[in-house]
């Protein structure tokens, strides 16, 4: 079933297609090619008991997509696992050692730097047998998917292991280790001038607004939930800085989210950023945790509601990378995955859930999609209206694509050099964050920059599933 991608795949340049939508398009004659990626080892990792992150949910996905026949329909890849230097390309030196040696037996030995790093029994992420190298295995998909796109081998690029959004330069935060978003994005930009960043988490996609936030080259999309909520950052008036003042555009949102009032945003402001910004490439990270009934969302999206978003970004016709992201109820995350990935195929699948390994997971209905929940959206059509004006404010008042000269086209395993290491080691610390404090600045909720947890980050008994 996989092949395993050569690593001396070469990327090449290509100019930035115009952004149209493939309805619109007499070019559009055939299907978009699908790339999926997927280690059989990526599910077997453990955050420990009580901990909501479960990597087991991506077995359940994948045993979903493949009693669906999905993966008939599409290149399936075993994406090697990324390497020290790869990693380093956007964290620092120091962070990537630090993840690379610590493991559950010698903590004793790292307590100064857990504390530096955020890791740690005292932080939401765990020191886990295997760390680094689910880091290593999540994050090579990603850059491999990158690399398909760039060399033309593909049209969108499916990861739903990746999408970790939270992980800074030198510090793991909300679950997140390593960012392989943001390393995606660097290969990406290798070879596109703009790469558009789209984040449908219930979380704001913090780690990567962070990372591109001085930049012109990468414009970031995140409507979350924003207030008394993890990670507290995501403000209206978090627009970017420097080159990048106007890139960053976030819809700061509450809890019931319904599939028409997020609908209703989501797709005015994808029209206005594709005809301001025209990217060459997409990265697209489809949280499940904005699904109703999520143990740690708070938002009332159905699978239809979420993966409408998907099928509006595929219609625009620009290589897309897909990525997974948040996603606490396992099975409502694995529904969403599966179903999303036959949304990018055009594959229409039944309602009823085909017998697969984890058949009894879907109980008692066995059936694929949600109901929303019997409750009220707090989000007013005034104050989903205002969002909706403000961002669309914001984008007009760019001056339009930012252009770039290309250059020679780097290596895409380009492995940093040991001298490039000092500069930017101390990079990531509280003065590296170019954002208002106080709108909810990453390492110092409602807008004061306190990190915030979810109350129900970690429980036990039955709902520990």
């Amino acid at each position: 079933l996989y092949s395993k991608p050569h690593s001396s795949l070469t990327a090449h340049r290509s100019p930035a297609p115009l952004c149209h939508k493939a309805s619109d398009s007499s070019t559009m004659s055939t299907k978009q090619r699908v790339s999926y990626f997927y280690h059989p080892e990526v599910g077997h990792f453990y955050y420990g008991p009580s901990h909501p992150m479960k990597p087991h949910r991506l077995k359940l996905a994948h045993h979903l997509i493949l009693s669906y026949g999905l993966y008939k329909q599409m290149e399936c890849y075993r994406p090697h696992p990324a390497t020290a230097g790869e990693l380093s390309n956007f964290h620092s030196e120091d962070y990537v050692n630090f993840l690379s040696r610590i493991t559950p037996d010698n903590l004793k030995a790292f307590q100064q730097q857990m504390q530096k790093f955020n890791a740690g029994d005292m932080t939401d992420c765990p020191v886990f047998d295997g760390l680094f190298e689910f880091a290593q295995l999540y994050t090579g998909a990603s850059i491999d998917g990158a690399i398909k796109l760039n060399n033309n081998e593909t049209d969108i690029a499916i990861n739903w292991s990746g999408g970790l959004h939270h992980a800074k330069k030198s510090e793991a935060s909300g679950f997140c280790y390593i960012n392989d978003i943001v390393l995606a994005i660097l290969e990406l930009l290798k070879v596109h001038a703009r790469v558009l960043y789209i984040d449908i988490d219930v979380h704001h996609g913090d780690g990567v607004e962070e990372a591109f936030y001085c930049t012109d080259r990468v414009m970031t999309l995140s409507l979350h939930k924003y207030g008394d909520f993890f990670p507290g950052t995501g403000h209206i008036k978090d627009v970017g800085a420097k080159e990048g003042t106007g890139y960053s555009v976030n819809a700061p949102l509450t809890s019931g989210m319904t599939d028409k009032a997020y609908e209703d945003i989501f797709k005015p402001v994808m029209d206005k950023i594709m005809e301001i910004f025209r990217p060459g490439a997409i990265v697209l990270q489809c949280g499940a945790d904005s699904l109703t009934g999520d143990r740690l969302g708070c938002f009332n999206l159905t699978l239809k509601g979420h993966a409408e978003c998907v099928k509006y970004v595929k219609s625009f016709n620009v290589p897309t990378l897909v990525l997974g992201g948040g996603g606490y109820t396992i099975r409502n995350v694995a529904r969403c995955w599966a179903y999303e990935t036959s949304v990018l195929l055009e594959q229409p699948i039944p309602n009823k859930i085909p017998y697969n390994d984890y058949f009894e997971y879907y109980a008692p209905d066995y059936e694929l999609h949600l109901t929303p929940e019997p409750r009220e959206n707090m989000n007013t059509d005034a104050t989903l209206e205002a969002v909706k004006v403000g961002l669309l404010q914001q984008l007009q008042e760019l001056q339009g694509a930012p252009s770039v000269q290309m250059q020679e086209v780097p290596p895409a395993f380009d492995l940093k050099k040991e001298e490039n290491y000092a500069e930017g080691m101390h990079d990531g610390g509280d003065e590296d964050d170019e954002r208002d404090g106080g709108n909810g600045r990453t390492s110092k909720g409602q807008g004061d920059g306190t990190r915030r947890a979810h109350p129900a980050e970690f429980y036990d008994g039955d709902k520990d599933q």
